[in-house]
């Protein structure tokens, strides 16, 4: 693996969005509130096609450099200034994950698992 930092992920499920005003500027201005930070879309409001359990209402992903850049936008005056335009007009949740390294491949992580199940029944 590299020492390149992960790519942080900002993802929300969005629920009963009451389509108005407050969701229209909210969504006029978000861009803007996550530019600075190196944030770009990878998803807007889609619809999951679920093919297995359940997911909750629509989906959006914002990608970022860094998961420390997307706790930076969410955490700005900008983005502070209209969450709650969002939080009023829907139930909703976010969350900021964390990516793998480039070239990442389970097997690494399978092999540590391995290791630590193995110190642990020593």
């Amino acid at each position: 693996m590299t020492n390149e930092t992960p790519r942080g992920f900002a993802i929300a499920y969005l629920e009963d969005v009451e389509i108005g005003p407050d969701i229209l500027e909210y969504m006029s201005r978000i861009e803007s509130t996550f530019a600075p930070f190196g944030g770009q879309w990878l998803v807007h409001g889609t619809l999951p096609q679920v093919l297995e359990g359940s997911v909750p209402g629509n989906i959006v992903m914002i990608e970022f450099p860094s998961p420390d850049d997307a706790h930076r936008w969410y955490a700005s005056p900008a983005y502070q200034e209209i969450l709650g335009l969002r939080a009023a007009h829907s139930r909703s949740a976010l969350a900021v994950l964390t990516g793998v390294e480039p070239g990442y491949r389970a097997e690494a992580t399978v092999a540590q698992l391995r290791a630590s199940a193995q110190s642990g029944s020593a």
